[in-house]
């Protein structure tokens, strides 16, 4: 069975860009599918979440 999707040029070249040479475009997006992990929500310790938090408030703080 075969399925067609259409994409913008633009997505297109991004694929190309992370296809691998012996790849079908087909294996690609298998690849990128299986390989994506799911967000596992609230997976860091309250002590890592305060670090992150500080970390973006001073991030934040250098660009005023």
């Amino acid at each position: 069975m075969s399925t067609s999707i259409r994409v913008s040029d633009d997505t297109k070249q991004m694929l190309q860009s992370l296809k691998r040479d012996d790849e079908t475009f087909d294996e690609l997006l298998e690849r990128l599918a299986q390989s994506e992990q799911p967000i596992d929500i609230g997976a860091w310790s309250e002590e890592d979440a305060d670090r992150a938090r500080e970390a973006v408030k001073h991030s934040r703080e250098s660009f005023e």
